[in-house]
């Protein structure tokens, strides 16, 4: 019921460009008595004996069964219901089927940003409050259609004038230093507002590693699909979804070419 390496060069020499997931070595990703009876007086002396009354039954409230810790693995009416509601709140998690997997388990962890407790992927005591609560982040902008990449909580969102559409989990840069051919780069995802140049409809096999259907915004920084996206910053820059969060926004065309993306 509970519920970088940096490396340290000298700055002369250090190029902290932002070169994003095309270029560079790949690396692994990191990480809820009864009442007494009481007697009657006795009966007057010669009249006939009275039953005493019989004692009052006990009405005290049955306490509520706690709820399980909900994670990755579980099945039942719960999950489904948790599904339902992390839809109801915008949390992008797939079709609500009552078993949690890792598309459930993305969903929670963008919950756990929102509301700013422990990123565990787990549904314990305060994520269910933080559910119970309706906690959904804010977007910033307040016109138009665009994507909003929160570095500070790791969350991408969809937002159309001003109100959050769809939430997923994402990982962006590590901000660690990281070598390729001698020279030194940074890790990070620069802050700004862009618009999506181009696209890849399948595997890009980049420096850097494999990139799921990415939408290019900056460079060779993209939103893309990736197998591993934890819930702390671990990429070369990108932005990294879910291989299925990825294609259903391409599905339903979520992010275009020329949608205006702001990272901040």
């Amino acid at each position: 019921m509970r519920r970088a390496l940096a490396i340290t060069i000298a700055a002369a020499v250090a190029l902290t460009l932002a070169a994003g997931c095309e270029s560079g070595t790949p690396t692994a990703d990191g990480p809820p008595p009864g009442v007494p009876s009481s007697s009657s007086p006795a009966a007057p002396t010669g009249s006939p004996s009275q039953p005493a009354p019989a004692p009052t039954a006990s009405s005290a409230p049955a306490s509520p069964e706690p709820r399980r810790k909900l994670k990755s693995g579980l099945k039942g009416p719960d999950v489904l219901a948790l599904q339902q509601r992390l839809t109801e709140l915008g949390y992008w998690n797939g079709e609500a089927d009552g078993k949690f997997g890792s598309t459930t388990q993305q969903a929670v962890y963008a919950v756990q940003k929102a509301a700013g407790i422990r990123r565990d992927g787990t549904v314990g005591p305060k994520t269910q409050k933080a559910l119970d609560q309706g906690v959904r982040p804010k977007a910033r902008s307040t016109t138009g259609t665009m994507v909003e990449i929160d570095l500070k909580r790791q969350l991408l969102l969809l937002v159309t004038d001003g109100q959050v559409t769809r939430t997923f989990n994402t990982s962006t840069g590590s901000n660690e230093y990281y070598q390729q051919e001698g020279e030194t780069y940074l890790a990070d995802t620069p802050r700004g507002r862009f618009k999506v140049g181009r696209q890849i409809d399948g595997w890009r096999d980049a420096p850097l590693g494999l990139l799921w259907r990415p939408k290019y915004f900056n460079g060779g920084i993209a939103v893309h699909g990736a197998p591993s996206v934890p819930p702390y910053p671990a990429s070369h820059g990108c932005a990294r979804v879910s291989v299925s969060a990825m294609n259903w926004l391409w599905k339903n065309d979520a992010i275009p070419l020329k949608m205006r993306v702001w990272v901040y």
